[in-house]
């Protein structure tokens, strides 16, 4: 779930479901990336440490992270997957063993097009996809991507995956109703709420 057309410090108020902005490859980049100023902060600190020993100590501890964290993605993943397709969904591989599933949508009469709008608009995103053999054009499609990378980065978990699959599922079941779309959308903000971006 990605976060990447909100505007400003809307950012922090959509739950993102879309594992192509944040794969967790990725997130790793991401992480490494911060190392320069890892290593600012500990000189400024006073650490009496060379920037190589910093650096490979920063290292050490991320390379002790990551796998945890791949791990959780895949749960979080696998546990999404299997709430959605208890609510009626129909995924395109039968489930998933990684960090994305595709689901159709256009088995609940709802085309990938209408769902990603309505699921935007109740501040969750994903992206309209083709599903195999599908009847609708590429600019329509019939199926969305769901992916768990971002909210695993935000710190959530297996009970979280089943709340945001109600969510979902509340959403498009009636994805032209801005109404319905905004009360879905009060509870996505109280849930990334509890999950901020940046902790104080």
């Amino acid at each position: 779930m990605t976060a990447a057309r909100s505007r400003g410090g809307a950012l922090s108020r959509f739950l993102a479901v879309d594992g192509f902005f944040m794969s967790a490859g990725l997130a790793f980049f991401f992480l490494v990336s911060l190392i320069p100023i890892l290593l600012l902060g500990v000189s400024l600190v006073g650490f009496v440490l060379s920037g190589e020993d910093a650096a490979r100590q920063v290292v050490a501890q991320l390379a002790q992270q990551f796998p945890v964290y791949q791990k959780q993605i895949v749960a979080n993943a696998v546990r999404l997957a299997g709430a959605l397709t208890s609510k009626g969904f129909r995924l395109v591989s039968g489930g998933t063993d990684n960090h994305l599933m595709l689901v159709d949508v256009f088995s609940k009469g709802i085309t990938g097009k209408l769902a990603e709008s309505a699921l935007h608009d109740a501040g969750i995103t994903v992206n309209k996809n083709a599903i195999p053999f599908d009847q609708n054009p590429p600019l329509v499609a019939s199926g969305v991507r769901i992916g768990t990378p971002a909210v695993t980065t935000r710190g959530m978990k297996e009970p979280e995956m089943e709340i945001i699959a109600d969510l979902i599922t509340r959403a498009l079941k009636t994805p032209e109703d801005s109404r319905a779309l905004s009360m879905v959308r009060a509870e996505v903000e109280a849930l990334c709420q509890k999950f901020p971006l940046y902790p104080a």
